[in-house]
C-alpha cells in the first residue's frame, strides 16, 4: 500500500469516527489543538499526520489506536477445510480447530476424531462451559467421577468447573463437534 493510499484510508477513518461522534471539523480541531484546515486536508488524504498527532486525534475521538486500526471490513465469516488447523496426538486421535483464530473469540469449536479405546487428556476445571454433539460412534464423558454415555445424535452441555475428559470405549472411531467457551483447547 503506497503512502497516498495510506493517507486516504486514515483520513476516511478519522472522518467516519468524527461523524460518529457528532463533531464538526472545527470541534475536532479545537479538541486536538489543530486547525480546521489541517483536519480538512487530513480527511481528504492530502496530508500525513505525525504518529503523535494521529494518536492525539484518535484519543480526542474517544478511541484507542488498537480499536482505530482494527480491521473490521475483512472479517472472515466462512472457513473451508484448508483453513482448519489439525493436530494428531500420540494415540492417533485427530483434532481440527475449525476457526483458526478462535483463541481470540468467545468460543472455540473443534472437530475431534477419537480412535477406538482411546481418550483425550483430562481437562482441568476452568471457568466456562462446554458443549458437544456426537456425529458418529459413542463416547464416555467423565465429569468428576460420574460417567455419561453419549451416542451418535446426542449432545452434552456442562459447566467446566470440575475435572472432565472424554473417552471412546468402542471398537469404532467416534467423531464429535466440541465447543468450549472461553477457548481452552
Amino acid at each position: 500500500m503506497d503512502q497516498i493510499t495510506v493517507n486516504a484510508e486514515i483520513g476516511k477513518m478519522i472522518r467516519d469516527l468524527r461523524k460518529q461522534n457528532g463533531l464538526t471539523q472545527q470541534e475536532l480541531a479545537d479538541r486536538a489543538e489543530l486547525t480546521k484546515g489541517f483536519i480538512s486536508q487530513l480527511e481528504r488524504g492530502q496530508v500525513s499526520p505525525s504518529v503523535v498527532t494521529l494518536f492525539d486525534l484518535i484519543e480526542c475521538l474517544g478511541s484507542t489506536p488498537g480499536e482505530f486500526f482494527r480491521e473490521t471490513g475483512n472479517e472472515k465469516i466462512v472457513f473451508q477445510e484448508n483453513d482448519y488447523f489439525e493436530k494428531i496426538d500420540e494415540e492417533g486421535n485427530i483434532t481440527h480447530w475449525l476457526v483458526p483464530s478462535a483463541q481470540s473469540n468467545q468460543m472455540e469449536p473443534i472437530l475431534v476424531t477419537l480412535k477406538p479405546h482411546s481418550a483425550l487428556p483430562s481437562d482441568e476445571p476452568h471457568n466456562g462451559e462446554e458443549f458437544g454433539y456426537v456425529l458418529s460412534g459413542r463416547i464416555l464423558l467423565i465429569r468428576d467421577e460420574t460417567r455419561f454415555e453419549v451416542k451418535a445424535g446426542e449432545s452434552f452441555y456442562y459447566e467446566a468447573d470440575r475435572p472432565h475428559h472424554i473417552e471412546n470405549p468402542g471398537s469404532r472411531p467416534a467423531r464429535l463437534l466440541w465447543i468450549s467457551t472461553p477457548p481452552s483447547f
